[in-house]
């Protein structure tokens, strides 16, 4: 290598060191405001409305902002279900809603009108499971997605019919103004007892859990 493609390795790799050092400096000071925002009102993580996964009086609470439309989130749901198997008594799970693709809110509202025919976790189940043909984020085919909802033995007809109302349409603006507040950007974004992930992966959110059952325990 003659000594000017050396010279223009060089400056190529100091720009790409500084790059990486921006960017993670950037990531870190978006966590850190998220996490004195989330400490400042961690109280507003789980609504009344919120739907409830495992027993209600759990010392460890995994809040999960997700996105019916996700994949990320599609795959992460069978790991969070492993959490709560593992800790039967320890754990529970508060869904709450970030429709950033397209439909999303559409879907979303599906799900809110299913808890009224007690068929909220078998709905969401199956449109996650058949995700792959409806969630398009270009064109989402939502008729797709209530066929997946009738699947699960969900009254179509008067599920659209509530998913139309105020008392929904409340829930899914309440949602999207606490995402905000907590400056969630991205799906799924998980809290455990108001803690974010230190990193995004299964394994940070498996140790993370375990921290907080350890505690609890003491």
């Amino acid at each position: 290598m003659n000594s000017k493609k050396l010279t223009v390795a060089i400056l190529l790799g100091i720009v790409l060191i500084a790059f990486l050092f921006g960017m993670y400096n950037y990531q870190r000071r978006v966590q850190s405001s998220q996490e004195q925002r989330v400490t400042l009102q961690k109280g507003l993580l789980v609504r009344m409305h919120s739907p409830v996964f495992g027993p209600t009086n759990a010392p460890v609470t995994i809040v999960e902002f997700f996105d019916p439309a996700c994949e990320t989130c599609r795959a992460f749901y069978p790991i969070v279900k492993d959490l709560l198997r593992k800790y039967p008594n320890d754990v529970r799970l508060v869904l709450r809603y970030a429709p950033f693709h397209p439909g999303s809110d559409q879907v979303a509202k599906l799900l809110e009108a299913a808890k009224r025919q007690d068929k909220y976790w078998p709905v969401l189940e199956m449109v996650l499971a058949e995700q792959p043909n409806w969630a398009d984020h270009g064109t989402p085919n939502l008729e797709l997605a209530y066929k997946a909802a009738e699947k699960a033995g969900l009254n179509l007809k008067q599920a659209l019919v509530d998913a139309a109302t105020l008392a929904v349409d409340a829930v899914l603006k309440q949602d999207i103004e606490d995402l905000t507040s907590f400056e969630v950007t991205k799906t799924p974004t998980f809290f455990v007892n108001g803690r974010g992930l230190p990193s995004f992966g299964p394994d940070q959110l498996a140790t993370l859990v375990a921290e907080e059952v350890a505690k609890a325990k003491k």
